[in-house]
């Protein structure tokens, strides 16, 4: 097993050494420069959109609201990523990864905008709602079938089964550390139970459709993101004098001489990525699946919700962890999982906290693992799966929690970084050439704003983009201008108030020299 382990690392450290984050930071500074820095400009919209009403579905019911695609992501986005993967990148990079996730995650805002608004314009509608993501713009934006359904596949793997086992393992870890402390038995056989509870769990859930899943993202991902903050609120005041002490750590770790000279600032940068975008999955194409869900009324709302919720992602929750780690001084240097940010805690306040930590990260990845499912369940309708082979979908995703449960945790851990990555990279080739299509649609939200207005949309706009199924007739009738202090629910766009066509109409983003025909 560790010899398979060691082969993995291997390969999966010089792809994204050498490929992957290049890759990122060339195309993050792109799309950051292209934008405008949409992720800084429009920080205070992205407030004020996600409170966005909903519209209703065919079947009579309210469609998923612009809140709920984002708890939906934040399902999957918070989790063990938050807790257990900043640790880890602490143990393996040192404080300097904090530094580096922090940077990453300001400047691949850009890219979650460019992805979701993407999925947004190329949704399709369900009885439902709406259902989209990277295999749909994919298909409808490049004309690239088999792209999308190699997309399709390895979203599913990646996220259906192996990050849920990522999950599930590292609920196992966190009830094993509170069980040692109680001074009860652990092992095999507690993990083999936890596995049965957690299991239980998820098909209650996954078994009632996407809207139960909402409902509980909705809930729960909130409610466990403030408890986990408050307790990191109190460890930074127990601990308030070490602050300056930890945050000249995470600089001189990022930018220090001697992490030069050692290697160590080469294995902050590549750890502190590779476990930010595993948190807040900007530019993989996990969040897109999300994000299209969402009834509103421009495709660049949900753009910069989803933009938003790498900000409350990676530099909150990710931030908690990082100073909860740094301050209470536990030896990170060795160990992993949860265990690290459990001894953390316990050393600043005490052994009741091992415990709280334990039921927030349980209901975190729990929230996770469904939003993996969702990821998985969107994709698997993308590539016309009959029901049954759907039945045999949720019971290979319940056999991927079970066996996570028990599973060694070096082999999980690196087994994800190998799907992420391969994942990214597909995702990242894609959003490429169709961020011009994003950015016409920026254009237009951002002179609507200019203008007082809450920004509508209909493909009557932009009658050039083609394979745009869910925003109205081409030829249909320009949407009605919206004050942004109606704040009223979303209208279908095919039954928008028609208005004369002025050359303040004109599609803007037109330089673009047609980017939006496909």
């Amino acid at each position: 097993m560790n010899v398979l382990n060691d082969a993995i690392v291997a390969v999966n450290d010089f792809f994204w050494s050498y490929f992957l984050i290049p890759l990122l930071i060339i195309l993050a500074v792109y799309f950051t420069i292209r934008s405008g820095v949409v992720q800084v400009r429009l920080l205070p919209e992205m407030f004020r959109v996600i409170r966005g009403a909903p519209g209703v579905a065919p079947d009579g019911m309210r469609e998923i609201s612009s809140f709920q695609a984002f708890a939906i992501s934040a399902a999957s986005r918070v989790g063990t990523g938050n807790i257990v993967g900043v640790a880890t990148a602490i143990v393996l990079g040192g404080p300097g990864a904090i530094f580096w996730m922090w940077l990453m995650a300001t400047v691949l805002g850009s890219a979650a905008f460019v992805e979701s608004t993407l999925a947004q314009l190329y949704k399709v509608r369900t009885a439902t709602g709406f259902r989209g993501g990277p295999a749909y713009y994919m298909l409808h934006g490049l004309g690239r079938r088999w792209m999308g359904a190699l997309f399709a596949v390895v979203i599913t793997v990646t996220f259906s089964l192996v990050f849920n086992s990522v999950q599930a393992n590292s609920i196992s870890g966190a009830v094993g550390t509170s069980a040692g402390a109680l001074g009860l038995g652990g092992g095999l056989l507690l993990a083999a139970a936890v596995g049965v509870v957690l299991t239980g769990l998820v098909a209650l859930v996954i078994f009632g459709g996407v809207r139960r899943i909402a409902h509980v993202a909705q809930t729960l991902v909130p409610l466990m993101a403030v408890a986990y903050i408050l307790l990191g609120l109190a460890v930074v005041i127990v601990n308030i004098g070490e602050i300056p002490r930890v945050i000249g750590d995470i600089f001189a770790s990022a930018f220090g001489v001697r992490e030069f000279v050692s290697g160590g600032v080469g294995a902050a940068i590549v750890q502190g990525m590779r476990r930010g975008m595993f948190s807040n999955e900007a530019g993989l194409g996990s969040a897109p699946n999300a994000g299209a869900t969402a009834s509103v009324s421009h495709p660049a709302k949900q753009g910069l919700v989803q933009c938003l919720g790498v900000y409350f992602d990676t530099l909150l929750v990710c931030s908690v962890t990082a100073f909860i780690v740094l301050t209470g001084e536990p030896e990170y240097e060795t160990g992993g999982g949860a265990e690290v940010t459990q001894n953390a805690l316990q050393s600043s306040l005490g052994d009741w906290s091992i415990h709280a930590l334990t039921v927030i990260l349980f209901l975190l990845a729990f929230t996770s693992i469904l939003g993996n499912y969702y990821y998985g369940e969107s994709n698997l309708m993308f590539l016309a799966a009959e029901p049954r082979y759907m039945t045999y979908f949720r019971w290979a995703v319940l056999a991927a929690v079970f066996i996570g449960s028990i599973a060694p945790l070096t082999v999980v851990w690196s087994l994800a970084d190998v799907s992420m990555g391969v994942m990214a990279t597909i995702n990242l080739l894609a959003i490429a050439p169709l961020s011009a299509v994003a950015f016409r649609l920026l254009a237009d939200y951002s002179r609507q704003y200019r203008n007082g207005l809450d920004p509508q949309f209909t493909l009557s706009k932009m009658p050039d983009l083609r394979n745009v199924e869910c925003w109205g007739d081409p030829a249909g009738a320009l949407p009605e201008d919206v004050d942004r202090s109606e704040g009223r629910a979303p209208a279908d766009p095919a039954e928008a108030s028609p208005r004369p066509r002025g050359p303040e109409d004109r599609p803007e983003g037109d330089e673009d020299g047609g980017a939006g025909e496909r």
